[in-house]
């Protein structure tokens, strides 16, 4: 039954809104665009350039050196057997797109983050804005994505950033905000400026709590894949929807294997890294 008072016309409001920036700022998704294509092309030539193997091998290596000898161990397995099942390159595809969106999201949220902290109005402005990011259901950011990047890998990116980054920005304000104040109250007491104090004392503290939101960012990142996908984007999600279409539960079965394998991977690197971090 429709209400009897008159309408919100919300989402004239939206498209108005989008149409305005898709007409005068067309140029910067252009450039952006770009820029994002070529980064992704690059990690994806990059690991199709030597024999899958070779990239393993060294995959394994660093894992191990950064995880230490079972994630280097699991890498090396995981690795294998998803090249084994013949996803390799929708793989690399899903990891070029995770380690984009993870590092426009992280170069974003961490220093927002630090804002947060060090700012009580950014703070109480941003921390209702990161709910809304958080509740809007997924798929909901491909439908800004499109118009202003289009379909394919580009727009995929757009959306998972804007989906993952939430966690680097509240888990860097949390870590900054949960440093003693006797720490604080020394550094100033040895006469330390604000940026002493910030890269010396509350950035090394916070560091666990901060690699805690890393993880975050590509595990949400990773959940994306599946629904980037239905906009074009390659990979493992790829490999899922058209299992999806053609009724293919094993090969669906297979993709989704290769994605826990990832996040079994890069959750484990994050986690030792942070412990390190935490033992220093």
């Amino acid at each position: 039954m429709q209400m009897p008072l008159p309408k919100i016309p919300l989402s004239r409001w939206i498209d108005s809104g989008l149409d305005f920036l898709i007409e005068n700022f067309s140029f910067i998704t252009k450039a952006i665009s770009e820029v994002t294509t070529e980064g992704i092309n690059l990690f994806v030539n990059v690991m199709e350039f030597f024999p899958p193997w070779v990239v393993i091998i060294a995959l394994a290596i660093l894992t191990w050196y950064l995880g230490g000898k079972k994630i280097g161990i699991f890498s090396f397995l995981g690795f294998m057997l998803i090249w084994n099942l013949g996803l390799w390159k929708a793989t690399i595809s899903t990891m070029a797109l995770v380690l984009v969106a993870t590092l426009i999201a992280v170069g974003f949220g961490v220093p927002l983050g630090i804002l947060a902290a060090l700012n009580e109005k950014f703070y109480r402005f941003v921390m209702p804005v990161l709910d809304f990011m958080q509740t809007m259901p997924a798929f909901v950011y491909l439908i800004p994505a499109i118009p202003f990047f289009g379909l394919g890998a580009v727009s995929a990116v757009f959306a998972t950033v804007v989906f993952a980054m939430p966690p680097a920005i509240r888990l860097t304000s949390l870590g900054i905000r949960q440093v003693p104040t006797e720490l604080i109250e020394a550094a100033d007491a040895f006469g330390s400026t604000k940026r002493q104090k910030l890269l010396k004392v509350q950035l090394p503290l916070a560091m666990p709590t901060i690699m805690a939101g890393i993880n975050q960012t590509i595990m949400l990142s990773l959940s994306m894949v599946v629904i980037a996908a239905m906009i074009g984007a390659a990979g493992l999600g790829g490999e899922v929807l058209r299992a999806i279409q053609r009724f293919q539960p094993g090969r669906g079965f297979e993709a989704g294997l290769g994605v826990v394998v990832l996040a079994i991977i890069l959750d484990r690197i994050t986690q030792s890294i942070g412990k390190k971090n935490n033992n220093k």
